[in-house]
């Protein structure tokens, strides 16, 4: 049996995806008559079928539905080379850097003056990114090294910047806020935010105790976090430094000294040779 081609996975995947030809083919930039051919084709290569057609629409069978997710899967692992392809390539040329706002992005700015201040640095480019998303952008080649507050680095390199204590975020009245010292089993049965997508040693990280149910609203940054704190919906972790940058009549902030402390971490591939992302890291550091 012939292997499909990359070209015919990304056909599928548009056509898996939207479950109609006439998009997919808008989608793809084609024309409809050669997009259903190749997904004829594509069955009879595989010898299944992909599609269930009996209907007024497109559903996927049991087979489609699992090459759908096996070729996102192939999709993604070959973008993510080739970026990691031309990020080796650019290497001595452009360096590029990303961090979520907040805690890390204040770094980021003392680190990256001091990195621009070498005559022979190369260009410096930052991406401010969202909750979560810095160890992936590194994984996949779409940055040189993050700066994060990550819990699953387990096969990128990292070194430790900051360490610093976590505080609860507490809405002004609650009956927590008048004590002056919170331990994480006063928590266990305040409702605690979901970060969007989370992975589970991350939602164990942010909840300050594992047997804590996530049960609150879900939030997607820091700003949207201290609002339902605010409106009562939720008591969260955070850093001791987020919540002295975010002074407001609607929070307070209790210390929660037992719980694990927020730790700032620079992330970078495993067995990097980058010199400059070295040097970066040595400037983070000294920063």
């Amino acid at each position: 049996m012939a292997e499909p081609e990359i070209r015919e996975l990304r056909y599928f995947c548009a056509v898996a995806e939207e479950l109609n030809i006439t998009r997919a083919a808008e989608r793809l930039g084609m024309a409809q008559p050669p997009l259903s051919r190749a997904m004829r084709q594509l069955e009879r290569r595989l010898g299944v079928d992909l599609f269930d057609r009996t209907g007024r629409g497109l559903a996927l069978t049991q087979a489609g539905e699992i090459l759908l997710k096996e070729a996102t899967g192939v999709l993604g692992a070959l973008a993510s080379a080739v970026r990691r392809t031309q990020r080796a390539g650019l290497s001595g040329r452009r360096l590029v850097v990303t961090a979520k706002p907040g805690v890390a992005t204040q770094l980021l700015l003392r680190i990256c003056e001091r990195f621009r201040a070498d005559p022979d640095a190369p260009e410096l480019r930052v991406l401010v990114s969202g909750f979560g998303q810095q160890a992936d952008m590194v994984r996949d080649g779409r940055a040189d090294l993050a700066i994060a507050a990550c819990v699953d680095s387990h096969d990128l390199d990292t070194e430790l910047l900051r360490t610093e204590p976590r505080v609860a975020a507490l809405a002004v009245g609650h009956k927590l806020a008048e004590r002056e010292v919170l331990s994480s089993a006063d928590l266990l049965t305040e409702p605690a935010p979901r970060w969007s997508d989370p992975k589970v040693v991350d939602r164990d990280y942010w909840l300050g105790n594992p047997d804590r149910p996530a049960d609150g609203p879900t939030v997607r940054d820091s700003a949207q976090l201290l609002d339902v704190v605010a409106f009562g919906q939720a008591v969260a972790l955070v850093p001791a430094s987020l919540a002295a940058m975010n002074v407001r009549p609607d929070v307070t902030y209790r210390p929660v000294p037992d719980v694990a402390p927020y730790q700032t971490l620079a992330l970078w591939p495993a067995g990097s040779r980058s010199p400059w992302v070295a040097r970066f890291v040595q400037t983070a550091l000294e920063a």
